[in-house]
C-alpha cells in the first residue's frame, strides 16, 4: 500500500512518520505525477489558502480534484478538511469541493487560542486532539457520518472514501485515526 501526503505546505513530515510507524509506504506528493499509483492521499494541516495557491501554481489542483472525484480515498486534517469541503461558511470560494460539509474556517479562534483536548470518536474511543485555528463543521450532507464532536460541532467526519478531521492527529502520536484511514484504503471504499 502506498499513501501520498500532499507536500506543498503543512504537517507533511509528521504524517509521513506516522505512516512509517504503521508500516505503510508514504510518499510526498508535489506534482500531478505523484498521484499515480496511490491507494489514498492525506491532505495535511497548514494554511488552506496558501496550499490552494501552491496547488494551482504547480498544476496539481485539477488532477487532484479529478482523482478524488474518481474515488481516490483522502484524509484531510484541519486545512485539509477545508480543502475537501463543498462549502466554507466564512470564505468566498471553495477549493476541491468533494466532501459534502460546510465548514467555518478558524472557528476555534486565532493561533493563541489553540488547545489540546480529547474527543470521543465512534469506534476509536477517547483520542487526543490538537486544535490550531481549527475549522468546525457547520453542516453535514445526508451521506456524511459524524464520528467525533467538540460540543455540538462535528470534528471528525466520513463520507464514503473521504475522512476529515478539524484537528491534528499527526501531532499527538496517536495513530488510531490514521489506522482507520488505512483500513478504508485497504477496503477500497469508494
Amino acid at each position: 500500500m502506498t499513501l501520498g501526503v500532499l507536500a506543498v505546505q503543512g504537517d507533511v513530515r509528521e504524517h509521513l512518520r506516522l505512516l512509517a510507524r504503521l508500516g505503510v509506504d508514504g510518499r510526498p506528493v508535489l506534482q500531478p505525477g505523484g498521484l499515480v499509483g496511490l491507494d489514498g492521499i492525506i491532505l495535511p494541516g497548514g494554511e488552506s489558502t496558501a496550499m490552494w495557491r501552491l496547488l494551482t501554481r504547480m498544476g496539481l489542483a485539477d488532477p487532484l480534484r479529478d482523482a478524488l472525484n474518481a474515488g481516490l480515498p483522502a484524509f484531510g486534517t484541519c486545512a485539509g478538511m477545508i480543502l475537501l469541503a463543498r462549502e466554507i461558511t466564512n470564505w468566498r470560494e471553495t477549493f476541491l469541493n468533494v466532501l459534502d460539509v460546510a465548514v467555518e474556517r478558524n472557528a476555534t479562534g486565532r493561533q493563541v487560542d489553540s488547545f489540546e483536548g480529547r474527543v470521543s470518536a465512534d469506534g476509536l474511543g477517547d483520542i487526543p486532539a490538537v486544535f490550531i485555528r481549527a475549522p468546525l463543521v457547520r453542516r453535514l450532507g445526508p451521506r456524511v457520518e459524524a464520528l467525533a464532536w467538540l460540543g455540538n460541532a462535528p470534528v471528525l467526519v466520513r463520507e464514503g472514501c473521504l475522512l476529515a478531521a478539524s484537528f491534528h492527529p499527526e501531532l499527538t502520536g496517536d495513530a488510531r485515526i490514521h489506522d482507520l484511514f488505512i483500513q478504508m484504503c485497504r477496503k477500497g471504499e469508494r
